[in-house]
């Protein structure tokens, strides 16, 4: 029996459950028209699920095609260093780029200009100045411990590091953005534009004569990077100036550090969560095997485009739900953002692993290797579905510091499967610690939102099965 027909019965059986649970387009249609702050969250919750849809297309056929021109060695080294750049760049803004989201909606409706305008050019400031001492850093250790280093990751290294100023300042412009509800001005430069110009610029090069490398490839992305980030900082400058009169610039730097730092932890753990086995992978084990990972690894992240769009649906609903106290509103509707992200999710999974090794053989032959790494993967994708976006109900519920906790295990797990079984199972060790890191991470979100808030989060259950103390909900 072939891969395809063991796996259609699932898909069919997948579908006619998710029918039956999801909501019907009508109502979605009825409810995205609405003018209330609810419907205007759901219609910058699909913009954004359109963008990263848009955008894990083009992502999709630029690694293909990357991947063709230089190889899986050069492949590898470039994505291995691009993640690193992307991970130093986001941690730089030690985050600043969300704590702007949590401040201006409020200063907005509060006609606070002067804070507005000392806010948005305070993280921009203090972002550039952080990723330039980190590159300072950088370029010092690369100079001190180059020894110590592969010689193929030097120069790609080394250009990097030119790029963490452009990509924090970057965020900070994707978070200013968001929060004056520009959704498409926030996240096309970043999931568009940028993987869009790296695509052009590195074939415009081949095309010159430039040798298909790493080396060319981190080039392209540094061009790319500074070209995206300066025209989004033109345009959205252009827009607060429209939308804010010049004046004073009022800062309170200490409130908005003390809101950024939480945050920082917060996305930082699960950020690394997320591409930590990348890195790990890279420290272990060759460029070539890095690049069949990583072809694995995006490939079944495809799933993750549903989760993305439910926790975005579903943030601003556990928000006024819990302003609203209403515990058997919030219970339910826990419940409902979790099917929503379980049925969806394995459909998805279904019909890519069914496609998956025609996928993988669009990177090249030897990446159809990683087919087997897709179906671990896909094991701890579910796992994490099952449970919705638990984690953003307990940061709506003022538990952060629970989340983190939760982020902190889960990472341990990840890095410490990691580096104890890729040296016995290679690449299948890096799939199973990763799944497994997932499948931890589903579990101690499901006891902390279970113990924490009295709500059973889990696709299966009857959300009503423990009633949530009064006290519990409340921030």
């Amino acid at each position: 029996m072939t891969q395809r027909e063991v796996l259609r019965p699932v898909l069919m059986t997948v579908l006619e459950a998710a029918e039956k649970w999801l909501p019907a387009g009508p109502r979605l249609v009825r409810a995205l028209r609405a003018q209330d702050d609810t419907a205007r969250a759901q219609r910058m919750a699909v913009t954004a699920f359109a963008v990263r849809v848009v955008s894990a297309g083009i992502a999709f056929v630029s690694q293909i095609i990357q991947a063709r021109l230089m190889g899986e060695f050069e492949y590898g080294i470039f994505v291995f260093v691009w993640v690193l750049v992307v991970l130093a760049g986001n941690f730089s803004c030690l985050g600043f780029h969300t704590a702007v989201i949590r401040f201006l909606p409020q200063y907005d409706l509060d006609r606070a200009e002067a804070e507005i305008r000392g806010l948005t050019s305070t993280a921009r400031l203090f972002a550039m100045v952080s990723a330039s001492i980190l590159a300072l850093t950088g370029i010092a250790a690369l100079r001190l411990f180059g020894d110590h280093i592969e010689h193929y990751y030097l120069v790609p290294l080394f250009l990097a590091v030119f790029a963490l100023p452009m990509i924090a300042l970057g965020d900070v412009l994707d978070g200013t953005a968001r929060a004056n509800r520009w959704a498409l001005l926030g996240l096309s430069p970043t999931y568009i534009v940028r993987p869009s110009l790296i695509l052009l610029f590195m074939l415009g090069a081949v095309a010159w004569g430039a040798p298909a490398t790493a080396i060319t490839a981190m080039q392209a992305a540094l061009a790319a990077t500074y070209l995206t980030t300066l025209g989004q900082f033109l345009l959205v400058n252009r827009g607060l100036t429209r939308r804010y009169d010049k004046g004073e610039r009022k800062i309170d730097f200490n409130a908005w550090i003390k809101v950024a730092l939480p945050i920082f932890f917060i996305e930082g753990f699960g950020f690394l969560l997320t591409n930590s086995d990348v890195i790990v992978v890279g420290i272990y084990l060759p460029p070539d095997q890095v690049g069949v990972y990583f072809a694995a690894a995006k490939t079944m992240a495809l799933v993750q485009f549903v989760f993305f769009a439910v926790k975005a649906a579903a943030t601003p609903r556990f928000s006024s739900l819990f302003a609203e106290d209403d515990r058997l509103g919030l219970a339910g509707f826990a419940g409902t953002a979790a099917r929503w992200s379980f049925w969806p999710s394995l459909a998805v999974g279904a019909v890519v692993l069914m496609l998956g090794e025609v996928l993988l053989g669009l990177f090249g032959s030897a990446f159809t290797a990683g087919y087997v790494l897709m179906v671990i993967l896909f094991a701890g994708n579910m796992a994490k579905a099952v449970v919705g976006p638990a984690e953003m109900l307990l940061t709506m519920a003022g538990r952060q510091k629970l989340c983190v906790g939760v982020y902190v295990v889960a990472l341990g797990c990840n890095i410490g499967l990691n580096m104890t079984l890729i040296p016995i199972w290679g690449l299948a060790g890096a799939a199973t610690a990763t799944a497994a890191a997932m499948a931890v991470e589903a579990l101690l979100l499901h006891i902390a939102v279970r113990r924490a808030l009295g709500i059973v989060v889990f696709a299966f259950a009857d959300p009503h099965a423990l009633m949530p103390r009064p006290e519990a909900v409340r921030p």
